[in-house]
């Protein structure tokens, strides 16, 4: 008799509460990231610098270098077509040949043509520039999505059991999106409007006066400056609002994967109620945004429309004491509007980069999360002979104080099956999952061969072992590809072979689409027997040496079980085999002949 104690039953559920409470945060609860959204900006821009240059791409280099210079270019036009806007004005009142003005006319609806709209948004350098991005874009939206997605596998069962898969989601879609987002303003956006007010100050300074060059200066300082204090004060509501978004998503994918659920107790409204509450407190949230972004705006127009009011009276002035050209005054104008107009954007860059800040903190989160269950350094294959499992004063607890295996210890000879009977809640199912590795043990070892699995290579350890779960969880895709799911390089008659050894080829064939049949959202299309039968189809064509059994058919009526049973002696035979079952009688079915048996109290 081993004695150990585990969650009550279904642990798979019970392990989400364990979870949430070592982290202190209640089931449905989201945790809040308050403080500026530039905290930590040295290790979020760490983060993003591999993103900003494509290692290994000479194409993609030269695309960026590419987009730089013209990038460049578009400033030098953008000094240019006020410059060649005074000229046509000072040309049209000295009544100069008509040869001088056509060329000089020609060359400044080139300027405009090349600069698009005075703002340098829509003209053929902008185009040319976003268009070749594009492919850069790319590449970056690839490289994160690619390398979260895979550090999302490589984490533990421990954290995927105390994640929201919706908040997961949304975090992945907002934190992708920003990531693209936030290189294109910066890169785009703030460093060009920058580069412009820079050089308008300069140009002002130089060719009218210092007068010029202090009220933009002043201006850009004030509006810069406004915008920053306000956008940072209203960070907290953006942030409020992502998390009142996370959790109407969270609620509405929770209440749709229970569809049964919620149907079998008429709890259709009660979902929709609490939906509507989730979605009544994001627009609470959004509304104070929207509010404080309201304000920002106005302030920033006041600002802007004042030091358009001083420029424009002081330029005037020039012209009356024949200080000035009209042609200047043009020019002032033509300029200070043009800068005016990119520079009403930067409040909206800034607050964008802001945002992007704060949406990648929930991704960054994600991809600095450590793993529990880690590869040796000096991990090797396992190598394996025969199939001997031996557990060795094994201790494991899920949470301190709460031990649920203390010092157990027995072995599985090659080909034997070996069952472990007992109440829900006595450390069955634990057992499984340390023998697959989803956690490493606290204490003691487990070895197959004689080699300690926690000094082997995860995934070689897998591609020996089979696993059929009591809650058989299919993709939602076609039963031939749920099958095959055993072995990806399997051809469509290995998986018919699979099936008919699992004693479900003719219940698909008898299907309208055969093996082409959609099974549904995690497999809901299809009976728990049906399912069950799929299950061991993608086992056998695993061919595993190691094969363990989960309660594989609790769930079931006794003539499915009993069905479902001899297909599993055949799956067994032969093989080292674990099984977890609430009552002996069902593990003497599986495998009379060789058969020992383990209680757990």
């Amino acid at each position: 008799v081993l004695n150990a104690t585990e969650p009550p039953s279904a642990p798979w559920r019970n392990l989400i509460l364990e979870t949430a409470s070592e982290q202190h945060l209640l089931p449905g609860q989201v945790e809040v990231i308050s403080g500026s959204a530039w905290q930590g900006f040295r290790r979020k821009v760490c983060l993003l610098v591999p993103y900003m240059w494509p290692r290994g791409s000479v194409g993609l280099q030269a695309l960026v270098i590419l987009c730089v210079g013209l990038l460049g270019l578009e400033r030098v036009i953008n000094v240019f077509v006020p410059i060649y806007s005074r000229n046509i004005v000072n040309q049209l009142s000295a009544m100069e040949r008509w040869r001088t003005l056509a060329i000089t006319v020609c060359v400044y609806v080139l300027l405009k043509f090349l600069q698009g709209g005075g703002v340098g948004t829509s003209g053929f350098v902008s185009n040319l520039r976003s268009f070749l991005w594009t492919y850069v874009q790319q590449y970056t939206s690839r490289v994160v999505q690619v390398r979260l997605f895979a550090h999302l596998h490589d984490l533990s069962l421990r954290w995927h059991l105390g994640r929201r898969t919706g908040d997961v989601l949304r975090s992945i879609d907002r934190g992708t999106s920003s990531v693209n987002n936030l290189l294109s303003y910066v890169v785009f956006s703030i460093v060009p409007t920058i580069a412009d007010i820079i050089i308008a100050i300069i140009y002002f300074v130089t060719y009218f006066s210092a007068w010029f060059g202090l009220i933009v200066f002043i201006c850009m300082f004030l509006y810069l400056t406004i915008t920053i204090i306000i956008t940072e004060w209203r960070t907290k509501y953006r942030r409020e609002m992502n998390t009142q978004d996370n959790i109407a998503k969270s609620k509405a994918v929770d209440s749709l994967l229970n569809f049964e659920t919620v149907k079998y107790y008429n709890s259709e409204g009660f979902e929709v109620r609490r939906f509507e509450d989730a979605i009544l407190k994001y627009q609470a949230c959004e509304l104070k945004t929207n509010a404080s972004l309201a304000l920002l705006n106005q302030t920033q127009n006041l600002i802007i429309g004042l030091g358009l009011l001083a420029g424009s009276l002081l330029c005037a002035y020039y012209v009356t004491v024949d200080k000035f050209q009209v042609g200047d005054y043009v020019l002032f104008g033509t300029y200070i509007i043009q800068l005016y107009t990119p520079l009403n954007w930067f409040g909206t860059y800034y607050r964008m980069i802001q945002s992007a800040f704060v949406d990648m903190e929930s991704m960054f989160d994600l991809l600095t999360e450590e793993k529990e269950v880690k590869d040796d350094v000096n991990a090797g294959d396992l190598l394996f002979t025969e199939g001997r499992v031996d557990f060795q004063n094994v201790c494991f607890s899920y949470t301190a104080g709460k031990e649920i295996l203390s010092e157990v210890s027995f072995t599985v000879m090659p080909g034997q099956t070996v069952a472990l009977v007992g109440p829900s809640g006595s450390g069955k199912s634990t057992i499984i999952r340390l023998l697959f590795r989803f956690y490493d043990v606290q204490g003691g070892c487990i070895l197959i061969d004689g080699q300690d699995i926690s000094k082997v290579k995860q995934n070689s350890l897998r591609s020996y072992i089979g696993v059929v779960p009591q809650d058989t969880v299919l993709f939602n895709d076609n039963i031939r590809e749920n099958i095959r799911y055993g072995r990806i390089s399997a051809s469509d008659q290995e998986v018919e072979e699979a099936a008919v050894a699992a004693d479900i080829h003719h219940k698909i064939l008898s299907f309208p689409d055969g093996y082409d049949t959609e099974v549904g959202e995690r497999g809901l299309k299809l009976s728990g027997g049906e399912k069950q039968r799929v299950a061991i189809a993608r086992t056998i064509l695993k061919s595993p040496r190691i094969i363990l059994l989960d309660e594989a058919t609790s769930a079931l009526d006794s003539q499915t079980e009993c069905n479902i049973q001899a297909s599993l002696a055949k799956v067994c035979a032969n093989h080292t085999t674990l099984v977890v079952a609430h009552r002996n009688e069902r593990c003497m079915k599986d495998n009379p002949n060789n058969s020992n048996q383990l209680s757990r109290q």
